[in-house]
């Protein structure tokens, strides 16, 4: 009796900040848990469309009254200011219903946007359910190709052209740059190799990853530019991680949230667009190449560029400043009704057009839309051409308007792709694949009837063959799960996919696996004479270091699963591995002291006869 009496006064002062952490941490994953069971809802979001002559939008009634004639039941039709808000009965079909408003009010804009459902004190907590993939949640997969290599040539070509440019502006005469296979390179006459170094200087401040090769050629000294290995990776470097900027930005423009745009393998990129139905404006707007420059004219020399309006015209090949400068555009109109953009440059663009415009009011000024597409032969070609030559009215700033668009629909796509900004490298849409909200409602159905099968068993063994320690087994188990669903809904880029409630599933047998390896050591302790105090203690003592070890081990995996797979295998890779940590901190800490507290207490009601 003193002897339980004094265990359990020790065991009160070791565990009891242990024992206030863990409850904390596990109350506060069970509540970052809750937003699951409320899950959110697709509503269709109606406004009239940007480019629209109209700015008005059809009535909610009428709206509610076109959607069930087609066999899409409303459930609720709100008025938001400007805006309708339309839930269906069935918001798998929301896809359906987008299509079907677009086709009948041709000036609308219809938005597919999730709503939280759960208690506005989850949602002002900043929680929510987890984010699903696409085979859960439906959507579109795009993979794209981008072309490192034409990024170099152009960006070689550009050099050439600036190289040729700086010669004239430093009248370095007896200096003549030309064109090689492999970049360019700048002959100097005798009399004139004093003239190489600051041309060579300015070339190196515009272009960082160039490398200089210096050699003799009889009379000639022979500078040769290209790109050195290393300048080479770090320059495609610098272009995929640009072009991933830039996607993010486009999608963001597009009004999708919940995008996954992650790079894959060497020169590739991968956007998972979840609850995207209709791809069409997506792949228009992400697979644009878009990039645009203005541009000095010359009459004399110069690079001829196509115009849009036909013929073609001289321009400087030396841009005075390009989109990469720009902050911000928006479509408008101009005193004649006319489509314009509005451009926001940044300083720098702003400065070089102020000084451009202040020495050169009253002449032309073009503006040169380029963009990339594929040939009869699969080649990527660039494209240029002049969209726009018109007169400097007035000193300029970092505010001005392109004018004379095609269309509404052109200015806005302009605008888009200039706010988003433009890719300096070609990509190229290799694979697409849409996948229906119905078959994500089947995944995730098929994928919980699994889990829930294969945890119902996992109880029932657990509590027949173990019986008291069983119980705390199902208790550890159930508080596992829920802290993993807990923790992936807290974490931030965490996405659930149908591999990865297969790794919940596999969590939940690991889980089971690390008491079942405890109980079977306490089962030896006792029978080498232990208490059951002293067994449980040395149980988990002895049996902590195999399970640390064999999850260790699967956590390597894990992460190399996570830092070489795409998609799927990445939604798995994560899944495990923070079902790995949740086992671990359930089934060893967790299950401890639920197993000592269990065994205190029958000890305290049983007195004398409890540590036999």
């Amino acid at each position: 009796m003193l002897s339980v009496k004094k265990d359990q006064k020790s065991f009160m002062a070791k565990f009891k900040l242990s024992y206030i952490a863990m409850l904390i941490v596990l109350i506060l994953l069970a509540i970052s848990a809750l937003p699951n069971l409320y899950p959110n809802k697709s509503w269709l979001h109606v406004s009239s469309a940007p480019h629209s002559e109209t700015k008005t939008v059809p009535s909610t009634k009428a709206l509610v009254t076109f959607l069930n004639s087609q066999g899409l039941e409303v459930e609720q039709g709100l008025d938001k200011q400007s805006t309708i808000n339309i839930l269906l009965n069935e918001p798998t079909k929301s896809a359906q219903a987008q299509a079907a408003i677009k086709a009948q009010y041709p000036n609308t804009q219809v938005k597919i946007v999730e709503h939280a459902t759960s208690p506005p004190w989850l949602q002002n907590f900043g929680l929510s359910p987890i984010k699903l993939g696409l085979d859960l949640n439906g959507g579109v997969l795009f993979v794209l190709d981008v072309d490192l290599d034409k990024a170099v040539d152009e960006q070689l070509v550009s050099a050439y052209q600036q190289a040729k440019s700086i010669i004239v502006k430093q009248k370095a005469h007896g200096l003549k740059a030309q064109q090689t296979g492999h970049g360019f390179e700048i002959n100097a006459l005798p009399n004139s190799v004093q003239k190489l170094n600051p041309v060579i200087d300015e070339l190196q401040s515009r272009f960082a990853n160039l490398a200089v090769t210096t050699s003799n050629n009889g009379n000639l000294k022979n500078v040769k530019f290209s790109y050195s290995e290393q300048g080479r990776s770090n320059f495609d470097k610098e272009v995929m991680s640009q072009t991933l900027t830039t996607l993010r930005s486009r999608i963001e423009e597009l009004g999708i949230t919940e995008a996954v745009t992650q790079r894959q393998g060497k020169q590739r990129i991968r956007i998972e667009l979840p609850g995207v139905q209709d791809p069409t404006e997506a792949k228009r707007i992400i697979g644009a190449t878009a990039s645009l420059g203005f541009y000095q004219l010359k009459e004399i020399g110069g690079q001829t560029f196509n115009m849009q309006s036909g013929g073609t015209i001289n321009l400087d090949p030396v841009p005075i400043f390009t989109g990469d400068h720009i902050n911000n555009a928006n479509i408008g109109r101009d005193d004649w009704g006319k489509p314009l953009v509005q451009l926001s440059l940044d300083g720098q663009g702003g400065d070089a057009m102020s000084a451009f415009s202040k020495a050169n009011i009253g002449k032309p000024m073009a503006t040169v839309y380029s963009e990339y597409s594929q040939n009869a032969k699969g080649e990527v070609v660039k494209k240029s051409e002049v969209i726009n030559v018109a007169n400097i009215a007035q000193h300029l700033s970092s505010r001005f308007s392109i004018t004379n668009m095609k269309s509404q629909q052109a200015a806005a796509d302009l605008a888009l792709l200039l706010r988003a900004g433009s890719l300096t490298a070609p990509v190229t849409i290799v694979h697409e694949q849409t996948i229906g909200p119905s078959l994500g409602s089947e995944n995730i159905s098929n994928g919980l009837a699994a889990l829930m099968l294969g945890m119902g068993i996992t109880l029932a063994f657990m509590a027949l063959w173990y019986r008291r320690l069983g119980l705390i087994a199902n208790v550890a188990l159930l508080l596992n799960l829920t802290s993993l669903v807990g923790l992936m809904s807290l974490l931030p880029g965490v996405v659930l996919t149908l591999p990865g409630i297969a790794g919940l599933v596999l969590t939940i047998g690991m889980a089971v696996d690390t008491n079942v390896i405890i109980f079977e050591r306490i089962k030896e302790e006792r029978r080498k004479g232990r208490t059951p105090y002293q067994a449980i203690q040395e149980g988990y003592k002895q049996a902590a270091k195999t399970i640390f070890d064999a999850n260790i081990t699967t956590m390597i995996t894990a992460l190399i699963l996570y830092g070489i797979g795409y998609g799927p295998v990445k939604g798995f890779a994560i899944t495990l591995a923070l079902g790995l940590i949740t086992s671990v901190f359930t089934g060893v800490y967790v299950s401890k002291v639920l197993s000592q507290t269990l065994y205190l207490k029958l000890a305290k009601k049983a007195g004398i006869n409890a540590h036999a």
